[in-house]
């Protein structure tokens, strides 16, 4: 018992011993102490930690483009894991029938199992920190951005999340996709100070076969717009990018509107109705251009009024807000 007692008294002053020198240490090297603990805790915890995580942001670099694989993991864990969560929240859906659409809420963990291995999914709120783990960002960014999705498993399953459960749930989600498609309109919408796109459910009823136009010409851009879908692969072999235009003029009332339905119609492709007098700079409205999909109608809505008021400004002079208006309607269509 003496010789225990007399271990601890040693262990005890040889700690004082310790602080003291610690004390009487210059502060760099106090600085640069807790630089190198500060590096080695997280690889020594990375070491004996046995799992991994992997971090899908809802958006990616400067927050311009939303991230796809968000929505795809999105529509896999409403379809594959929303039986077993406790917290939900739900909302109107983006469809004719405005069937509510159940989600799972925020800081809410469910269990996925794949070919024997389980899987834990959250998503995350803006303000949630990534910590520990080892984290592979499908998109760079930072830690505050808006909502994330952190997937954990073991060490052991890394390959099998990667190079199969990954993919999978890809390949469900463009399943669901093609399956329950809706055609969408988008228009830019500024709210506090950011331009946003907002959707509803796009059904025109306008075909080809209504449209009032010289039958030859019909056919024409009928040719000329399959031909363009089906080019994707002809445009990447070329290093040409995948789109097309048409400026579409006249009156009001001579069918432009209807030419567009027609054409969304017949592309089965969404449309983004681009107002470009609501957005302040080039940077908004190259945020606007890449937060579209693939497979789209960008219609950019009276571009010579926006050509008079840009003149009229350099010249310094006043234009009034009537005679812009009166400037013809003209659209300019871009297919991506």
């Amino acid at each position: 018992m003496a010789l225990s007692v007399e271990k601890w008294v040693g262990f005890g002053s040889a700690m004082a011993g310790l602080g003291l020198l610690w004390s009487r240490m210059p502060q760099h090297v106090h600085d640069e102490a807790r630089h190198i603990i500060s590096r080695l805790v997280p690889m020594v915890m990375s070491y004996f930690n046995p799992y991994e995580q992997i971090t899908i942001s809802e958006y990616g670099e400067e927050r311009f483009r939303r991230n796809k694989m968000f929505g795809a993991v999105s529509t896999y864990l409403r379809r594959a894991c929303l039986d077993h969560a406790s917290k939900l929240k739900a909302e109107l859906g983006n469809n004719s029938k405005d069937d509510p659409l159940i989600s799972l809420d925020e800081n809410q963990e469910v269990i996925d199992n794949f070919d024997g291995a389980r899987m834990w999914w959250r998503l995350c709120p803006k303000s949630a920190k990534n910590k520990g783990g080892i984290v592979l960002s499908f998109l760079s960014g930072d830690s505050d951005e808006p909502r994330c999705y952190r997937l954990v498993f073991h060490k052991r399953h890394r390959k099998l999340v990667l190079d199969s459960y990954l993919p999978s749930v890809v390949r469900q989600w463009r399943e669901l996709f093609a399956t329950n498609r809706q055609r969408q309109l988008f228009t830019n919408h500024s709210q506090q100070g950011e331009s946003k796109w907002i959707n509803v459910p796009y059904n025109p009823p306008a075909t080809f076969d209504m449209l009032a136009m010289d039958h030859s010409k019909k056919v024409d851009i009928m040719e000329d717009l399959t031909a363009f879908r089906e080019a994707k692969e002809y445009h990447s072999k070329v290093g040409k990018a995948w789109k097309r235009g048409y400026l579409l003029h006249g009156p009001p009332g001579t069918g432009k509107s209807t030419m567009i339905g027609a054409m969304a119609n017949f592309l089965e492709y969404d449309v983004y109705d681009l107002n470009l007098t609501s957005i302040k700079d080039n940077a908004e409205l190259r945020k606007l251009f890449l937060d579209t999909t693939d497979r789209s109608i960008i219609v950019i809505e009276d571009i010579d009024a926006i050509e008079v008021e840009l003149t009229t400004k350099r010249k310094g002079k006043g234009g009034s807000r009537r005679e812009r208006r009166q400037a013809p309607g003209d659209r300019a269509v871009r297919q991506e």
